[in-house]
C-alpha cells in the first residue's frame, strides 16, 4: 500500500454544485471505479460518462479538465451535465480528459491518482439496437428489440415480444438485421406461435413464410447485402441443453445447418451450401458485396445412433472453421467455397465472421468448441488481417470471461460487443477503439445517465447492431403484420436477376 500524505486544499466551487474537498489524504493508486473508465478512449460524440465508487463509499467528487474546460461533480455518483459534457469532449478531441477523484469513507476523503479519458475525433455511429433478454433463456417469452441512442441517453423499444404472446401460445424473437446501417431496411424473425420474418423495406413491411420443402428451414442468422434485395440465411435446426455443473451452464448446438439466399423484392429463395456433414452458419457479406463469409464445421452421424443423442455426448468435438465464397453481382451467383482460418487445426471452434468498412480486418470469436459461444467462457475475440492472412487474440480487448457478438461501426474505427466480465451471468455491451493497424483500445461499458443500472438490470443485451438512426416503425405495427398470413416464398434453383 503506497504512503497516504495529509494534504490541505483550497475549495473550488463548481456548476454542478459540488466541490473539492478541503481537507484530504493522497494515494497513489488509481481509483476503484464503476464502470471502469480510467485510461479508455471515446468517440468524440458520445453521451456523458458517469461513474460511481467501485466499493461501499459516503461520497464521491470528480474534477474533469480539458483545455481551459472545467467540470466537477458528485455527491453519491458522478453525473457531469450533458451541456459541460459536450464542451468538455469537444474541447480533448484528439487529446484527452484528465480527471481528479476524490473518494470519502468514514468522514475521510482520498484524492486518488489522477487519468485520463482520450477523446478520438473519430465519432461513433449514433445508434446500436439490441435484443433485451433473461440470461437464463427459460422466460423468453419477455424481450423486446431496443435501440439506443449513443449520443445521449434515449432508449426506445423497436418490438415488444408481448405483443404477440398469448397465455397459452408464446413466441420469440431474434436476429435483428439492417442493410448497410440503415434503420429503414430491417429484419428480424418470430419463432413459434404466428411466426414468420417481418422485413421492413422503405416503409412497407411485410411478414414472410420461408418454410419450403427444399430447404432445411426457415432462414435463421441472416447477412443483408450491401447494395442487392437480397439476404443470406443459415438454417439450423437448433437444440439447446442445460448444464448441472459445467460452468458454461448452457449449450446450444445444432444438429444440420446450411445456407440460403433470399432475394426481397421477387420473394424466392434459393440453397447456396447444403451439405449434409457441415454445418453452415453465421454468414456475413465483405463491404463490396461480391464475398461472402461464413463459418462451418465438418461433422458426420453415425447411422445407429439417434442424432440428438449423438450431438449432445460429441458437442465437443465440433469445431467450425472460417471459409468464404466469392459472389458475381451481375449473374448472382457464388463460387466454391475457400479455407479462411483452419481453427479445427488448432482445436478451437471459429464464429461470427465480421468484416471491417475498409474490407481490411476480419474479426471473429474463437472458443474451445460449438457455435454458440456467448454462453463459453473460453471466448475470445480475434483479429484476422485479410492483406496479409496473420490472425491474432485481441488481448486489448477480451477479458477472462465472455466476449461474443459483435459489430463494426461504419467508419470502421470502432466495434461494439458482448462481454460478461463483470458479473459472469449478464452480456453487456462494450465498446473500444480500433485504430489503422487493427490494435484495439481498452473497452469501456455502453454509458447509463445512472452508473449503477446494469448492475441492477436483470437483462442481457444480445446482438449488438450499430445503426446510422433509429427505427421509426411503432412496435404495433410490426405487431400487426406479424399477427398477419406470412407470404409464402418460391423456391428456385438459382437466384435470377
Amino acid at each position: 500500500m503506497k504512503k497516504l500524505l495529509i494534504i490541505i486544499a483550497t475549495a473550488l466551487l463548481v456548476a454542478c454544485g459540488n466541490k473539492i474537498p478541503e481537507t484530504y489524504r493522497e494515494s497513489g493508486d488509481l481509483p476503484y471505479i464503476y464502470p471502469d473508465y480510467t485510461n479508455i478512449t471515446i468517440p468524440v460524440n458520445i453521451a456523458p460518462l458517469t461513474f460511481e465508487a467501485g466499493a461501499k463509499a459516503d461520497g464521491i467528487v470528480a474534477k474533469l479538465t480539458a483545455g481551459q474546460e472545467e467540470v466537477v461533480c458528485g455527491g453519491t455518483k458522478v453525473q457531469p451535465d450533458a451541456s459541460e459534457w459536450r464542451k468538455l469532449v469537444e474541447s480533448a478531441s484528439g487529446k484527452a480528459i484528465t480527471v481528479d477523484v476524490y473518494i470519502q469513507r468514514d468522514d475521510e476523503w482520498t484524492h486518488y491518482k489522477p487519468f485520463v479519458i482520450n477523446v478520438s475525433p473519430d465519432s461513433i455511429t449514433p445508434y446500436i439496437s439490441y435484443r433485451l433478454i433473461a440470461p437464463s433463456y427459460v422466460l423468453y417469452r419477455d424481450l423486446t428489440i431496443s435501440q439506443r441512442c449513443l449520443e445521449n441517453y434515449d432508449e426506445s423499444v423497436i418490438y415488444d415480444n408481448m405483443l404477440c404472446t398469448e397465455t397459452a401460445k408464446g413466441q420469440c424473437i431474434n436476429c435483428h438485421n439492417y442493410q448497410q446501417y440503415n434503420p429503414d431496411r430491417m429484419q428480424f424473425h418470430a419463432r413459434q406461435h404466428q411466426g414468420g420474418t417481418v422485413i421492413a423495406y422503405d416503409g412497407k413491411i411485410k411478414k414472410v413464410d420461408m418454410r419450403s420443402d427444399s430447404i432445411l428451414s426457415a432462414g435463421v442468422y441472416p447477412t443483408w447485402h450491401p447494395s442487392l434485395p437480397l439476404i443470406v440465411y443459415s438454417t439450423n435446426k437448433t437444440v439447446q441443453t442445460f448444464h448441472v455443473t459445467n460452468p458454461d451452464k448452457i449449450e446450444v448446438y445444432d444438429m444440420e445447418s446450411d445456407l440460403i439466399a433470399y432475394d426481397v423484392e421477387r420473394n424466392e429463395v434459393t440453397n447456396i451450401e447444403n451439405d449434409t456433414t457441415e454445418f453452415e452458419c453465421f454468414p456475413f457479406w465483405a463491404p463490396d458485396g461480391k464475398t461472402l463469409y461464413y463459418c462451418s464445421a465438418h461433422f458426420e452421424y453415425q447411422d445407429t445412433i439417434d442424432h440428438g443423442t449423438e450431438l449432445l455426448t460429441r458437442f465437443r468435438e465440433v469445431k467450425y472453421n472460417l471459409y468464404k465464397k466469392s459472389f458475381d453481382t451481375e449473374s448472382l451467383q457464388f463460387g466454391p467455397r475457400e479455407l479462411v482460418f483452419d481453427a479445427a487445426a488448432m482445436g478451437k471452434s471459429a464464429t461470427l465472421p465480421r468484416i471491417s468498412p475498409d474490407g481490411r480486418f476480419l474479426m471473429f470469436t474463437l472458443g474451445n468448441h460449438g457455435v454458440f459461444h456467448i454462453w463459453h467462457r473460453d471466448a475470445d475475440l480475434w483479429m484476422m488481417d485479410l492483406t496479409t492472412g496473420e490472425a491474432r487474440n485481441i488481448e486489448e480487448i477480451n477479458s477472462p470471461d465472455v466476449e461474443s457478438y459483435h459489430s463494426w461501426s461504419s467508419n470502421g474505427r470502432w466495434v461494439v460487443f458482448s462481454s460478461r466480465r463483470y458479473d459472469g451471468t449478464y452480456t453487456r455491451p462494450f465498446f473500444a477503439h480500433i485504430d489503422k493497424d487493427g490494435h484495439a483500445s481498452k473497452p469501456f461499458e455502453l454509458p447509463c445517465a445512472d452508473p449503477d443500472y446494469h448492475r441492477q438490470f436483470m437483462r442481457s443485451y444480445n446482438i449488438p447492431e450499430f445503426m446510422h438512426g433509429p427505427v421509426t416503425i411503432r412496435p404495433q405495427h410490426f405487431a400487426d403484420a406479424l399477427k398477419g398470413n406470412g407470404e409464402p416464398v418460391k423456391y428456385v434453383r438459382q437466384l435470377n436477376k
